[in-house]
């Protein structure tokens, strides 16, 4: 009796702790007089000091202060700088209290030479939104593991975009960013796969195929089961997200996913050897059958790039017209 006991008394303990590790930290949102950091942890702006000054200007017309970076604009061969000032960079706006979120100046390539050289202690203790997409899947990935909520949405160089067409992408990473609620309706795909009538409840996780695939063995890979897992890329070969998907169909990323959106695939290449399909077909012969799938979402390498909360619960609402994603409160 006394062993069921210590017994039921474990469970209860593992238990609650596993429940309060599914549950995020939650960065403030943003009020008036806030401050907001851009900082360039990956590729290098060059030629970007008007567009970086827009975004800023963006950022002031809704209250908030803004800081730069110190060595945003230094340009080290492919990257914003040395591996040493990219980090500094990003040290100080996560130690400085008075920063209540970090904005990507871009992505390309660079965060993961950075991601455990920092020190995330005053940053737990006091969490801010980690803002951007594309590369920064990679903050996305290893900060949801630290477990924290971050923000997944325009950088300071989308601006570079011509107005008309990022109106949607700038309203919605507003909304996001001030903690106003965030609905999107998507017209339905002839390729979306589940029931005629889908209600799915999950916490949303994803970000860059590349990025994820990359994140594998590591601290920074994602666990999946019973979530909902958005993916999108940019500029690869059928193969080569086909490739990718199959990585991470091994690593179990589809095994017990609750369902999975899918984004931009934005500059497909064509290869000389023609792959045979669709790229709605590659990605559906590679996830499970049992797993829904939703094309089409309004995020990724557009213009249409709408905000999203990684870490936060959502509702997922399907029919054979459209489908809905709503974040909740």
């Amino acid at each position: 009796m006394k062993k069921f006991i210590v017994l039921t008394a474990f469970l209860s303990i593992f238990f609650s702790s596993v429940k309060a590790q599914e549950t995020l930290q939650r960065p403030a949102y943003l009020t008036l007089g806030d401050s907001i950091a851009i900082v360039a942890p990956a590729g290098i702006l060059k030629n970007r000091q008007a567009t970086i000054e827009k975004a800023k200007k963006l950022a002031e017309s809704w209250g908030l202060h803004v800081v730069l970076g110190k060595h945003i604009y230094v340009q080290n061969h492919h990257f914003a700088g040395t591996d040493l000032q990219r980090f500094q960079d990003f040290q100080e706006a996560l130690d400085n209290p008075n920063i209540k979120a970090i904005w990507a100046a871009r992505g390309g390539y660079g965060s993961v030479r950075i991601l455990d050289k920092l020190d995330y202690t005053q940053f737990l203790k006091s969490p801010k939104w980690i803002i951007g997409y594309s590369d920064i899947t990679a903050f996305h990935n290893h900060i949801h593991n630290l477990g924290v909520e971050t923000l997944h949405a325009m950088m300071a160089t989308s601006l570079q975009e011509k107005p008309e067409e990022i109106i949607k992408t700038v309203a919605s990473f507003k909304k996001a960013l001030f903690g106003e609620e965030i609905t999107y309706s998507v017209k339905a795909s002839k390729y979306n796969r589940g029931e005629v009538d889908v209600k799915i409840n999950g916490q949303l996780i994803g970000g860059n195929l590349a990025i994820l695939t990359s994140m594998l063995g590591s601290k920074s890979q994602l666990n999946t089961a019973g979530k909902i897992l958005f993916i999108e890329e940019i500029g690869e070969y059928k193969y080569a997200i086909d490739r990718m998907l199959q990585s991470l169909k091994r690593a179990n990323y589809f095994t017990n996913v609750k369902a999975v959106i899918v984004g931009d695939m934005s500059l497909i290449k064509k290869n000389t050897t023609k792959w045979g399909s669709s790229i709605e077909q590659l990605i559906l012969e590679v996830i499970p059958a049992d797993v829904p799938v939703f094309f089409n979402f309004p995020v990724g390498h557009e213009a249409d790039n709408r905000a999203i909360i990684f870490g936060r619960d959502v509702q997922l609402l399907g029919s054979n017209k459209q489908y809905s994603v709503t974040f909740i409160k």
